[in-house]
């Protein structure tokens, strides 16, 4: 019986399709899906347009993943505090593939998009066709600009590869540009697209010509530091093609036109370094990472207020204000970067925690030490004696007893009390060779919210990623001017100096290598800059040179303790001690292959044309 209806059902159905195949040239039959939808709608409609580029701005590459703990924060300027050595993360040699990209599937997603705009957009406005047209552009230039930074020169492919089933695919197969190629190739994409961006004008998530300049501000620079630096190293970096290294005969050309990009950044008064009257210097550093209304200084940022969020705040914050059993503490900043950030008279910020015969000096308060020092230490860390969301952190390692001539240091768990009823250890540690809790003595205050909720799941934290921000613009101009011999050089470290870290007008009257390094150090910590900085400059390998006892290949800490000496003045002050967590296991160490990360193998394999890169 069933299969008797389900005959005479198909019968009817063939019926009233034959008697449907009659009207005009099969339109029933021909209509288009009401679940799919057609290249063609997309690119004739600017809301599905404005939809797929928000999915690619949202693809664009960071080295941090943005806002995922296990930035490179951790690999130079940090370490792990969380959970048991994840991954050994603290036993740490740079591989051979370390911050490798390929994605080559991005680029042609942007390739097929440019196609589709060309052929399907007539019924745009010209200037909304040359808007989008921009946009697609610079995501391609930025893309490409993360490829060359990592690998050297990457087969530079604008137009669709489409396979023609002959059974050859060597007409697939593009070999590497050259490095300066990639570079030249970034530059004029974007000169030739800047005026273009009429609609996103004042836009800091959106690109914009301002957008576009500070991409060819860095970019240009990364390419002046390489071509400069490769060669003067005892043996330069290359391949024969030219794939990895660039003309020395090159660097000032680059170097003029970052510094040309960014001039012309810092003469449009709608962007400035960001400086609020009646705030503190370091309160303000901070908040200009917080705060996306009137914030002149953020030129381009990604965007987590439309219903995104991101786990920083849940991940970093200060132990004690953490809301789960778990989480906080992830990164804690090293003892090296706390002491690159200078004394405000202008000495070199070592802390003065023993004197020169070798005695611990002691303060009344753990933060005195701290005290004159640049502001934006205040901004980026959290540290011994300094408030977070209104409240002092509660950080102290222990207590240091006298004992027969000589200090006896004593721990206990968090929050524990000494037998003189007073604090044993903080409630925020620092705890050596524990997780959840920072093992440096410092916690990391730049990116992390003040809103206690925003440490909360599922809600957690929506404030934005900073891409360019004024900021880094004055340290290219100062960098690319001083390289040119430009006098002005210092005019822009001094800018930012004055602005950001409360120094005096015109505090540095001589500038170098040195002071440009430093500054870019500590105006940038954690920004995703430190690393690709040193590789450019060529000194990565020197930086982080594998030895036990350099200060800045190992991560140390910095701890608090509280004396107990009755009847000596020096009984409830505090002393520090400079330590070696345990958990950091390994010094760091860069090798020469990481200059250029490696290809990886099926990536050859399916591309014999491709060069390898250099101690691969």
């Amino acid at each position: 019986m069933i299969m008797k209806n389900r005959y005479c059902f198909l019968i009817m159905l063939t019926i009233a399709i034959s008697m449907l195949a009659g009207c005009k040239e099969d339109e029933w039959l021909q209509r288009q899906p009401k679940d799919r939808i057609t290249d063609e709608q997309i690119w004739k409609d600017p809301n599905m347009i404005t939809g797929l580029l928000a999915n690619y701005y949202d693809r664009l590459p960071s080295f941090s993943g943005v806002f995922n703990t296990g930035t490179s924060s951790e690999f130079d300027d940090a370490m792990w505090s969380g959970h048991v050595d994840q991954n050994g993360r603290n036993n740490f040699t740079y591989s051979d593939s370390y911050g490798r990209y390929w994605d080559y599937t991005f680029i042609r997603d942007i390739n097929l998009s440019l196609e589709n705009l060309d052929k399907y957009s007539s019924s745009l406005t010209d200037v909304k066709k040359k808007q989008f047209n921009a946009e697609l552009r610079f995501i391609r230039a930025f893309v490409y600009f993360e490829l060359v930074k990592r690998m050297g020169g990457v087969p530079l492919v604008t137009t669709q590869l489409i396979y023609n089933n002959s059974g050859d695919p060597t007409p697939l197969q593009t070999p590497r540009a050259k490095e300066s190629e990639v570079y030249d190739f970034i530059y004029n994409e974007l000169e030739a697209i800047k005026e273009n961006f009429s609609e996103t004008t004042n836009s800091k998530t959106r690109a914009n010509k301002y957008t576009a300049l500070a991409l060819e501000s860095r970019a240009m620079l990364y390419a002046g530091s390489i071509a400069k630096y490769n060669n003067l190293m005892a043996t330069p970096i290359t391949t024969p093609g030219g794939e990895v290294g660039i003309p020395a005969d090159k660097a000032n050309d680059y170097y003029q036109k970052s510094l040309a990009a960014s001039e012309s950044i810092l003469a449009n008064s709608n962007y400035d370094l960001y400086n609020v009257a009646g705030s503190s210097k370091g309160d303000n550093f901070y908040k200009l990472f917080m705060t996306e209304s009137a914030n002149k200084e953020v030129i381009f940022a990604k965007d987590f207020a439309t219903g995104k969020v991101h786990g920083f705040t849940y991940d970093n914050v200060v132990r004690s204000f953490r809301t789960d059993i778990e989480g906080s503490s992830m990164l804690t900043p090293s003892l090296s970067l706390v002491e690159s950030f200078d004394y405000l008279d202008g000495t070199p910020g070592v802390l003065k925690d023993k004197d020169q015969s070798g005695n611990y000096i002691s303060y009344s308060t753990p933060g005195d030490i701290f005290a004159n020092k640049d502001a934006r230490l205040y901004g980026t860390v959290v540290y011994p004696g300094s408030v977070f969301r209104s409240q002092p952190v509660d950080i102290q390692a222990g207590v240091a007893e006298w004992d027969n001539g000589a200090y006896r240091f004593k721990v206990g768990n968090l929050g524990s009390v000494y037998t003189d009823g007073k604090k044993l250890t903080g409630f925020d540690g620092p705890r050596d060779n524990d997780q959840y809790v920072s093992n440096t003595g410092f916690y990391i205050r730049k990116f992390v919210s003040e809103n206690p909720q925003d440490g909360v799941r599922p809600s957690l934290a929506s404030n934005w990623w900073p891409w360019f921000r004024v900021g880094e613009i004055y340290l290219n101009a100062a960098e690319a001017a001083f390289e040119l011999g430009r006098a002005e050089a210092k005019n822009y470290i001094n800018k930012v100096r004055e602005v950001h870290g409360g120094f005096p007008a015109n505090s540095i009257t001589t500038l170098t290598t040195d002071i440009i390094r430093n500054e870019r150090r500590v105006e940038l910590a954690f920004e995703d800059h430190r690393y690709f900085d040193l590789k450019r400059w060529r000194i990565a390998h020197i930086v982080w040179n594998g030895a036990e006892s350099d200060r800045n290949a190992v991560v140390y800490g910095f701890y608090p303790y509280r004396v107990v000496r009755p009847g000596h003045p020096d009984d409830g002050k505090f002393i520090f001690q400079r330590v070696r967590p345990v958990r950091f296991v390994r010094a760091r160490y860069f090798q020469m292959f990481n200059y250029y990360s490696s290809i990886d193998q099926n990536v050859l394999n399916n591309n014999p044309k491709l060069v390898r890169n250099p101690f691969h």
